[in-house]
């Protein structure tokens, strides 16, 4: 059937719109229907309502989800499996090959720089000419003392000749007082026989005697000065030949110091540096140069202070001269004081050095301290591992996809190693790298 409906079209009666009294008729069109508008403002504001409610619900609902942990590739990081045995306890420091002896070579004399001879790393021997000096003033006291001595031996001559003309004098003094005694003791003699006879009388004979007497001590006297005069003779010919001699000395000295203008090696070994340079004036002690045994070799190491305290002498190390092979010493010294946060420890070289060592070569040094039996451990983590400490390393699960932060307890420490005391088992695999970027993470998920 056919039902015909109104027509939404059709003008609304009359009575079904209000309009003030005042308002002029409006066509259906311009009628206002402020209901609907209200109804289309709260159902949009119910809508942001349950918009902002379900994202708040979403986002407390995803934060109380677990955190995914974090991934990381396994071929990045570095790990160790636990192992149980011997632990060797060693310390390694950095350091340079020093010559057991160093020579020092000073200016002995006061002088000039003329000329070097020789450059560093050159081989010298005792004799080898360094540095010439010069010095005019010690050439010209040399030549001095020459005419000194000159003079002195002439002196000595002349006194020579003057003491022994004297000593003539005094010999035939004496021998013409012994004639005279001889003539006077003849004449006693006569008159003691002709007083006993009678024909002299007893005055000429007493006046005999009494010459006698004098002459004899005048004999006397005269031998004594000849002796005297003698020992006189000798002292102060020994007095004038040592005057020569100090004479002679001081121009062997000046010899020599002339001579040391040119400065020698004095040994057997390699220039390691000459301090002066051409033209310089130096002053007696003056360092020139350094002399150094090559054959005769050590490592001075530098171990940290935090490390020294294991260090005792006569404990056996090895020093790698990188690349010219390795040799084995003993701790030989151990420097008293800290310099910058290290000791130096001096290792004395045993056995035939390795080709291509040098002073001042860099080496590796490594000290054993002692050898740990039935220990636990592992390699040293890159963080963390110091000794007597409690970390946290990351344990590989059985799976080897996951790895999982534990406490751990550490004991000694050695260069590459650590004792494990608690938190890990023999077989247990940790990671050694630096896992500091993960501090808020428990667990990895390895690739």
């Amino acid at each position: 059937m056919d039902v015909k409906r109104p027509s939404t079209d059709a003008p609304r009666p009359a009575a079904d719109v209000k309009r003030p009294a005042f308002d002029t008729p409006r066509s259906a069109m311009d009628i206002k229907r402020p209901q609907r508008k209200n109804r289309r403002r709260v159902k949009l504001a119910v809508y942001a309502t349950l918009g902002v409610l379900a994202i708040a619900l979403i986002t407390y609902g995803l934060s109380r989800l677990p955190k995914a942990a974090p991934s990381v590739a396994r071929a990045t990081v570095l790990t160790d499996t636990v192992k149980r045995g011997q632990m060797l306890r060693n310390v390694r420091g950095l350091g340079t090959l020093i010559p057991e002896e160093i020579r020092q070579i000073a200016a002995p004399v006061e002088g000039r720089v003329e000329q070097k001879f020789v450059k560093p790393g050159e081989t010298v021997h005792a004799g080898t000419v360094l540095v010439e000096l010069s010095n005019p003033t010690l050439k010209q006291a040399a030549v001095d003392v020459e005419y000194q001595i000159k003079s002195a031996e002439a002196d000595m001559n002349n006194l020579r000749a003057r003491l022994e003309s004297e000593r003539m004098s005094q010999q035939a003094a004496t021998a013409q007082i012994q004639s005279e005694y001889s003539q006077a003791k003849i004449q006693l003699d006569t008159d003691e026989q002709l007083a006993k006879e009678g024909l002299v009388p007893a005055l000429t004979l007493r006046i005999s005697r009494v010459r006698v007497e004098q002459l004899a001590n005048r004999l006397e006297i005269e031998k004594k000065r000849i002796g005297t005069s003698q020992s006189q003779t000798a002292a102060q010919i020994a007095a004038q030949q040592a005057r020569v001699e100090q004479l002679r000395a001081q121009l062997r000295l000046n010899r020599e110091q002339v001579a040391s203008l040119q400065v020698r090696a004095g040994t057997y070994g390699v220039l390691q540096e000459v301090t002066v340079e051409v033209g310089q004036q130096i002053t007696p002690g003056t360092n020139i140069a350094r002399v150094a045994d090559p054959s005769s070799l050590k490592a001075a190491l530098q171990i940290p202070e935090t490390q020294i305290k294991d260090i005792t002498l006569g404990q056996p190390a090895t020093i790698d001269t990188r690349g010219g092979g390795v040799v084995s010493g003993v701790v030989q010294r151990i420097d008293p004081a800290a310099r910058n946060g290290t000791f130096t420890v001096d290792v004395r070289l045993e056995g035939a050095m390795p080709q291509g060592a040098r002073v001042d070569l860099s080496v590796d040094g490594t000290i054993e301290l002692e050898r740990l039996d039935n220990v636990l451990y592992v390699g040293r983590p890159a963080t963390g591992g110091a000794a007597q400490a409690s970390v946290t390393l990351f344990r590989v699960e059985a799976d080897g996809r996951t790895a999982t932060r534990v406490p751990v307890k550490l004991g000694r420490t050695s260069v590459n190693t650590v004792e494990v005391v608690e938190g890990l088992r023999e077989g247990d695999t940790v990671i050694l790298s630096d896992t500091s970027q993960w501090d808020g993470v428990d667990t990895l998920r390895l690739d």
